[in-house]
């Protein structure tokens, strides 16, 4: 018999209500108006994010990365589990009420993800945090992970575009050191957002992670020294 999905917490954010709900002992879905945001059994291609961007700086001796996005934790999870010690992971959350999420209700599910020491929360906008290390003089990272419920595609201004337009793009690849990484989760391939990235100055690859279902893309791109 299918179990009933129960609400567990919610709360109204400037986009609409955002809700945790959970079925049996580690089903949990997070919804926002009713639109499925997260879904903790559906989760490959946010894991194999974390995990390509990691691998991709984990032979430096102190990887500085940032995330845009907490959502259940899986992906900051991914990432850690590639680092060394010294590294510093900075997340960029909007609500707050996910971090208490995942300190509460989704702890297990990642093995207590905020709580390791190499990780520190932002309350702000990934865009806003990248835009900060852009700056001269900015202390960079070494990888950027965006890992937001939309991905680039056709609907989004190709300039514009807090993320995945031309001018986001240059001040993400400012926001990099020397050969740094940029790494997206998106719905599905998208022409032209790669010919920004390629245009901003930087070479990619596109994963296509697992095999049957619904099988998303993960772009990892390399600034080019």
């Amino acid at each position: 018999m299918v179990q009933p999905w129960h609400t567990l917490d919610k709360v109204d954010t400037p986009d609409g209500v955002l809700e945790l709900r959970k079925r049996g002992e580690r089903d949990y879905l997070i919804l926002i108006n009713n639109r499925v945001l997260m879904n903790s059994s559906a989760n490959r291609s946010e894991l194999a994010l974390g995990e390509l961007a990691a691998k991709a700086v984990a032979s430096l001796p102190s990887p500085r990365v940032l995330i845009g996005g907490l959502g259940m934790g899986l992906t900051l999870r991914a990432t850690l589990d590639k680092l060394p010690d010294a590294a510093e992971v900075t997340v960029a959350e909007l609500n707050s009420i996910v971090v208490k999420w995942c300190q509460g209700h989704l702890a297990g599910l990642a093995n207590s993800v905020v709580r390791d020491p190499r990780v520190s929360i932002r309350i702000q906008d990934v865009a806003s945090a990248i835009a900060q290390a852009s700056q001269p003089g900015a202390k960079q990272f070494d990888a950027i992970i965006i890992d937001l419920y939309e991905g680039p595609g056709t609907s989004i201004d190709v300039i514009l575009d807090p993320f995945y337009g031309s001018r986001a793009l240059k001040k993400t690849i400012e926001a990099l050191s020397p050969g740094g990484v940029f790494a997206v989760w998106g719905e599905a391939p998208d022409t032209a957002f790669e010919k920004r990235l390629a245009a901003a100055g930087f070479a990619f690859e596109r994963k296509r992670p697992g095999k049957g279902g619904m099988r998303h893309v993960v772009y990892v791109a390399r600034k080019r020294v």
